[in-house]
């Protein structure tokens, strides 16, 4: 019941768009044959520009510069019990998976991008960059 309610919805959306393809022939599949007959079925496109390049040959990305990106860094996982969690107070400690020393992730906008160390500058924390996973594995990554 409800189907029929949602194709006649449609029937009438397509009649409004164009009236004379709702005049011919029943509802049903037919309806798209003879609409794509009326406007013909080959889709036509602007060819695309060549683009701006820059002197180095690369494409002129410039508007994509100003996109912010956010950075995380990981150092470590652990997994516990719910009752465990529970206990943890100030001060309380949670040990990770990882060594002192070790590698850390760097995720770019939650994606794997390398690997990195942890390094104390001015007191504060930073990682500097050891590794850069390949294209190949980053693409792998998004899907």
């Amino acid at each position: 019941m409800a189907d029929e309610s949602l194709e006649d919805g449609w029937a009438d959306a397509l009649a409004e768009e164009n009236p004379e393809a709702g005049k011919k022939g029943p509802k049903g599949d037919d309806d798209w044959d003879a609409l794509s007959e009326e406007q013909g079925s080959t889709a036509s496109f602007q060819e695309l520009g060549t683009g701006e390049v820059s002197k180095s040959g690369n494409k002129n990305l410039e508007f994509l510069l100003d996109i912010p990106l956010e950075i995380s860094v990981e150092l470590g996982r652990a997994s516990m019990l719910i009752d465990r969690m529970l206990q943890l107070t100030q001060g309380s400690v949670i040990e990770l998976d990882k060594a002192a020393g070790e590698t850390v992730e760097i995720y770019v906008n939650k994606k794997l991008l390398g690997k990195g160390e942890v390094i104390v500058v001015n007191d504060r924390f930073g990682v500097r960059i050891t590794e850069i996973i390949s294209q190949a594995d980053r693409i792998k990554s998004i899907g």
